[in-house]
């Protein structure tokens, strides 16, 4: 089974929701936006109902018929698409769980950041492979098991720790200015909130399924 096979067994909710922790972290004004791996574009067409995009562009390796409601879709894999007519194009970029599926990550992220505005931001969402729960079936368990699912799901291909984040940007000359869960319930309640305030973050990373990101061109 070829890789967009893997995907086609997915739900329909992993490429049809709306990314409101993405959403929340751009910010106000009319932008031009990409969303890598848009699905059906959920997420574009909330931020320009929202009016904090007034044109909106999406890549995805599958079609669905709400795509053609975006000002512009193409159908194709980031990392073999030529997006060089988009050079310094974006004040926004979304790879929202994209780059952990890619063969080389560290290749398109510059070849995205071509892409932005100067000053303009990427925002992404990258699993933790030093996540708690993770480490435990791994270390402990001795049971590295892709997933149907999750941070060992099977369609990904590359795994990072959040030293590995840091340094995936930097490479592309993109400057860090947030890093931190992605995941809103994490913030507010359960046993990992209040274990970490206890350890005053101490164990933070431990904690932490999955990093949002925001980066910006230099």
């Amino acid at each position: 089974m070829n890789i967009t096979n893997m995907y086609h067994t997915k739900e329909d909710k992993y490429f049809k929701g709306v990314r409101y922790d993405v959403i929340n972290i751009i910010p106000e004004g009319e932008s031009r936006i990409l969303e890598v791996g848009c699905g059906s574009g959920a997420t574009l067409l909330r931020l320009k109902e929202i009016g904090k995009a007034n044109f909106i562009m999406g890549i995805d390796i599958i079609e669905f018929e709400e795509q053609k409601k975006l000002d512009k879709f193409i159908m194709g894999d980031i990392e073999t698409i030529d997006v060089s007519n988009y050079q310094d194009y974006f004040d926004v970029i979304i790879c929202a769980d994209v780059l952990e599926h890619l063969k080389d990550p560290w290749e398109t992220t510059k070849k995205l950041a071509n892409c932005l505005k100067p000053n303009g931001i990427l925002v992404a969402s990258i699993p933790n492979i030093r996540e708690i729960s993770t480490i435990y079936k791994i270390v402990i368990k001795g049971d590295f098991k892709y997933e149907d699912s999750g941070i060992l799901d099977k369609t990904h291909l590359r795994f990072f720790c959040k030293k590995n984040v840091l340094q995936l940007f930097k490479n592309a000359d993109l400057e860090v200015e947030q890093i931190k869960p992605s995941f809103l319930f994490w913030e507010t309640r359960g046993k990992r909130y209040w274990l970490n305030k206890l350890t005053f973050n101490f164990f933070h990373e431990f904690f932490t399924p999955q990093f949002l990101i925001v980066a910006r061109k230099k």
